[in-house]
């Protein structure tokens, strides 16, 4: 008799014991997905892995790539060339075949030993390779740029997030003291509107920092190719971009790492090359020639010779003088003209370059105090905290108050935080600039 009832026990208990296994399995699965979803990420990574998943310096890699494999096709014309081939054609007449005897063999040999002005073509995708390496170094910084920009924006919106759902919690509190008094007959009912508007300011404030920090998550994903379903956690840290240089020696970094000015140099080398060698143009071309090709008697050689010889070989070199050649002479009209255009944007860019790069350091200092401004309106913000505290404690003064100072405080440091970026931008602008981000981000 009682098995019968230890037997539904046990029936009874097995679904409640699968149950909680299932349940023990499905906890231990969620915690690593959990953990998983958590990416913690510091500046450095997030720059790391940005030029490590950036599409447009592969593609820049690429094209610097194709220039180099350019200038390997026009550097091929100086050296040895051979060709060979095999055919039959049937001739009625004279055996020839575009000025040639139709051979049944033929192997033919050709390079370029002076040829001025292929010579300055080959010169000039040579500096075009030059400029397109220095496409793929600004592509690289401005891939950092952009990284860092938004990592430490992101920071910065997260913090003021914080402090703004801070406020809020105070506004609240402001609000419901306020309308006690105004229900007491202590306050008028304007007070409640203010204390309202105050509110929905900060709540106007926390959804459009919550909607900049979602585009900003999503480009921070796009830039480094974390999932989308995974969490981004930033990591705030010193970045590190205060320089000890004097003006004089970042303004003479600027100007001689400055890839617009490289590129405006290597076209008007491009450009010289490709006159001296339109110059030359005058002295002709001369080039290295040999043939070897096996004749068949099918073509009634012995008609028109005395003597038919299978085995043919012809070597020897071929030198050109133009005599009067008005390409030549129109082609260094046009060389002399584009290397006139060439030196006025040069100097237009240096002079540009030079305006641009004291402009950035007017940035920085200009935004510098602007921090030092916020900083210390901060400090006075937080030091009036701890006074209207001690009033509080004391009983002179009243939760609304302290509330009010406090909402004050936070206001001051999501203040602070925007002139802190600002200036750290403005830092990073002017590294890029002065050819220094490979110091910080090395």
């Amino acid at each position: 008799m009682n098995k019968t009832p230890l037997r539904k026990s046990c029936a009874a208990r097995f679904p409640a014991l699968q149950l909680a296994l299932l349940t023990l399995l499905a906890l231990c699965s969620a915690a690593p997905a959990r953990a998983q979803e958590d990416r913690k990420l510091s500046m450095r990574e997030a720059v790391a892995l940005a030029l490590q998943n950036s599409r447009e310096l592969a593609l820049a890699r690429v094209q610097y790539t194709v220039a180099l494999n350019q200038t390997a096709v026009d550097r091929s014309a100086f050296r040895p060339n051979l060709y060979t081939g095999s055919g039959y054609a049937y001739t009625s007449g004279f055996p020839s075949l575009g000025g040639a005897p139709p051979a049944a063999f033929q192997l033919n040999y050709n390079q370029d030993i002076f040829d001025p002005a292929l010579k300055a073509q080959q010169q000039a995708a040579e500096e075009h390779a030059k400029s397109m390496k220095l496409e793929v170094d600004r592509t690289h910084d401005d891939v950092i740029v952009r990284a860092a920009s938004a990592f430490l924006e992101l920071a910065k919106v997260r913090h003021s997030l914080e402090l703004l759902r801070a406020e809020q919690a105070s506004a609240e509190k402001i609000l419901q003291v306020t309308q006690e008094r105004v229900q007491a007959n202590q306050e008028l009912s304007i007070e409640v509107t203010r204390s309202q508007l105050t509110a929905a300011r900060i709540q106007e404030r926390i959804i459009k920092l919550q909607g900049r920090d979602e585009a900003l998550t999503q480009q921070i994903r796009n830039l480094t190719g974390i999932a989308d379903g995974e969490a981004i956690a930033v990591q705030p840290e010193d970045p590190g971009f205060d320089t000890d240089l004097q003006d004089a020696q970042l303004l003479e970094l600027g100007m001689e790492s400055d890839r617009d000015i490289q590129e405006a140099e290597n076209d008007r080398l491009a450009h010289q090359r490709i006159l001296h060698g339109a110059k030359l143009g005058y002295f002709g071309t001369l080039s290295v020639l040999g043939q070897y090709s096996v004749l068949s008697n099918t073509n009634n050689y012995l008609e028109f010779y005395k003597k038919f010889e299978r085995n043919n070989v012809a070597v020897g070199i071929q030198y050109t003088i133009p005599i009067y050649s008005a390409k030549t002479r129109a082609a260094i009209t046009l060389a002399k003209s584009e290397l006139s255009a060439s030196e006025i944007t040069l100097g237009n860019k240096r002079q540009q370059v030079r305006l641009d790069l004291k402009q950035k350091q007017r940035n920085v200092l200009e935004l510098d105090a602007t921090r030092e401004v916020a900083r210390l309106d901060l400090k006075l913000a937080q030091e009036t905290v701890e006074l209207t505290q001690a009033k509080f404690d004391e009983g002179r003064a009243n939760l609304r108050d302290i509330e009010n100072a406090r909402l004050d405080e936070s206001d001051k440091w999501v203040v602070f935080l925007d002139a802190d970026f600002a200036r750290q931008r403005s830092q990073l602008t002017l590294l890029q600039a002065t050819g220094q981000l490979a110091k910080v981000f090395q």
